[in-house]
């Protein structure tokens, strides 16, 4: 049991959720309505197990920065050995490629070149700074094209533009997450803005970005893409990105993880409550 669990903590569950609700969420602004049942599961559910996948790889290559990091991590922690990561990493890997294929030879080959982006990033471009944060905020945002994708629109403009968001709030978190990670970064020579132009500067840059984000969120209630009542999800999602924010301005290391988490968990609530409300009908 206690194996299972750490290789459950491999996963980081809630952020596959997140990139599987993005999916759903870029099949509904594409089409207006939600996908057929088996078209949308298929879809949440192959991002979910390939971004799982890259989750678990990231662990495998990070090894020796984890262990000053996050030793608490499973694989450092000893909790599982690396090839049991390893092999669990391809075999959610083969699942959501498989998935990808039932849905269209296009959203297979999509999946294919997000998968070989999220490998080169975990095996090479992570020391790169801000390069190796633009390759992996592109993937994120590249979650709601899939979706778009999945249903024949992958150029929507709403799914452009939330793509946009997603990959902002990402961007964001990659280069606040390097400031938490300064020591066992510097063992691989990496570049990041934290250690090229110090911890202070890279967060006021995440918080910068997390702003900008709070304000095109508004956007789409200009331009009357959704109903006024939709601005409540969308206000969840803001308000725990703000507080967040605040926090993890005012944080040590270890604490500013925890934000860095709330950031993404209240995300993804807002998120979920924008699909449960398009669900019953509002």
């Amino acid at each position: 049991m206690k194996k299972l669990k750490a290789l459950f903590r491999l996963i980081r569950f809630e952020l596959p959720l997140a990139a599987g609700i993005c999916v759903v969420l870029g099949q509904l602004f594409a089409l207006g309505r939600f996908a057929p049942f088996y078209l949308t599961l298929s879809a949440a559910l192959s991002v979910f197990l390939i971004s799982a996948s890259i989750l678990v790889s990231n662990d495998y290559f990070d090894v020796e920065t984890d262990r000053i990091n996050a030793p608490h991590r499973p694989i450092p922690s000893k909790a599982v050995t690396s090839n049991e990561a390893m092999l669990l990493a391809v075999f959610l890997l083969l699942a959501g490629l498989i998935l990808s294929f039932t849905i269209s030879v296009e959203a297979l080959l999509f999946s294919i070149g997000l998968t070989v982006i999220g490998l080169l990033y975990n095996r090479k471009f992570k020391r790169n700074g801000l390069a190796g944060n633009l390759m992996v905020s592109f993937s994120v945002g590249m979650t709601f094209i899939f979706g778009g994708l999945s249903v024949g629109l992958p150029l929507n403009k709403i799914v452009l533009f939330f793509a946009l968001i997603a990959a902002l709030v990402d961007l964001g978190e990659e280069i606040a997450a390097d400031s938490m990670d300064v020591k066992g970064d510097l063992l691989i020579d990496s570049n990041s803005i934290a250690i090229k132009y110090g911890k202070e500067k890279a967060l006021r840059l995440s918080v910068f970005i997390f702003v900008f984000v709070i304000l095109l969120s508004f956007i789409p209630f200009l331009l009357k893409w959704f109903k006024l009542i939709y601005l409540i999800p969308i206000a969840v999602m803001d308000i725990f990105i703000g507080i967040s924010t605040y926090k993890l301005i005012k944080s040590k290391n270890e604490e500013g993880r925890k934000y860095i988490r709330l950031l993404y968990l209240g995300a993804t609530f807002g998120l979920f409550i924008f699909l449960f409300m398009r669900l019953i009908g509002l």
